[in-house]
């Protein structure tokens, strides 16, 4: 496994980062823990969770799952460098009673303590806000982290689908401020097919020094071989991936990929996380497995190497919005 700085910082991280969306909801807690002890053991030391993902009644659930893992021992918890989010409402599926969401001074302190006792650890290596909050100023966000580092309860903050301008203001009021790091981290969605990020996103992320963590890389499955699934009888396309083959134009654009990579000899899903290893700015993206299985399949990503021929090829199929302001400028 290889391994890079976060962003500006010195903290070191796997350049694959291991998801937990799918711990409770997917994965029994049995093969959820059984998956992160093959994460660990293959060198992946990121993990990233969020307090609501269990969903529904069961928000919370997957930061637990993760601390009876941590509880087990064996240097578990030394080990990772742990990322969750805040900003959901974690009232199930009901309305939030007032200030029992977003980044609000008195929600933030609520969320993590209440993250940290599920999580059964007494520190957060990377909090992140998993959205922006329009009503509530940088200023009393800022003031809430550093209450919460000086308390050692959290050690750096990252962002999650923040728009650029937003991880401008964040880190320029941080920088006023003093004393502040600012944001460390972008974790934003960002794979072949959906490229929008390089616009705005991910130069702004570069240009203040954030780690970019793409989240969704095979883009709900879409980049993992769905056509060729169908048609062998394996497992269909659901959600976002089968809304997106409903369109001619993008399921002709998803078949050629599967084509090109099949000229290649290359799985698909495994190419589009390792042409995310080769993009600017990105520190690792997020692999979620539900099994054993799509773990094993992510790590071989890792190694893969891709060639300049088949760069261009990806690039032909998918190209991508362009830089800014010159895509929607001139």
């Amino acid at each position: 496994m290889e391994y890079t700085q976060l962003g500006r910082t010195g903290l070191k991280v796997s350049r694959l980062v291991l998801g937990t969306m799918n711990f409770g909801p997917q994965t029994d807690e049995a093969d959820s823990h059984a998956i992160m002890d093959a994460a660990l053991d293959a060198g992946i030391n990121f993990f990233d969770t969020a307090n609501v993902y269990g969903w529904g009644e069961n928000k919370g659930r997957t930061e637990s799952i993760i601390g009876n893992w941590f509880a087990k021992g064996g240097e578990r918890r030394d080990k990772v460098v742990l990322a969750t989010k805040v900003h959901g409402n974690m009232a199930g599926d009901g309305p939030a009673w007032p200030n029992h969401d977003k980044l609000s001074a008195l929600n933030i302190r609520r969320a993590v303590d209440a993250s940290l006792k599920r999580l059964r650890t007494d520190y957060i290596d990377v909090y992140q806000f998993h959205h922006i909050d329009r009503a509530t100023p940088f200023e009393e966000i800022w003031q809430a982290i550093d209450v919460l580092v000086q308390q050692g309860k959290i050690l750096y903050v990252g962002s999650s689908n923040f728009p650029g301008y937003k991880i401008a203001q964040a880190n320029e009021l941080a920088a006023r401020r003093g004393g502040t790091i600012g944001l460390v981290s972008e974790q934003c969605l960002y794979n072949l097919y959906e490229r929008r990020a390089e616009m705005e996103v991910i130069p702004a992320a570069q240009e203040y020094g954030l780690g970019v963590i793409p989240w969704s890389p095979l883009q709900g499955g879409l980049l993992g071989g769905v056509i060729k699934k169908e048609v062998t009888g394996g497992r269909r396309a659901s959600g976002r991936a089968a809304d997106t083959l409903a369109d001619p134009t993008a399921r002709a654009q998803i078949q050629a990929y599967e084509d090109l990579l099949d000229k290649h000899g290359l799985k698909p899903g495994e190419v589009a996380l390792a042409w995310l290893l080769t993009r600017p700015g990105v520190t690792g993206p997020i692999v979620g497995p539900r099994t054993a299985g799509q773990l094993e399949s992510a790590l071989r990503a890792a190694e893969l190497e891709l060639s300049e021929e088949l760069l261009a090829g990806l690039d032909e199929v998918f190209p991508g919005q362009g830089p800014s302001p010159e895509a929607f400028a001139w």
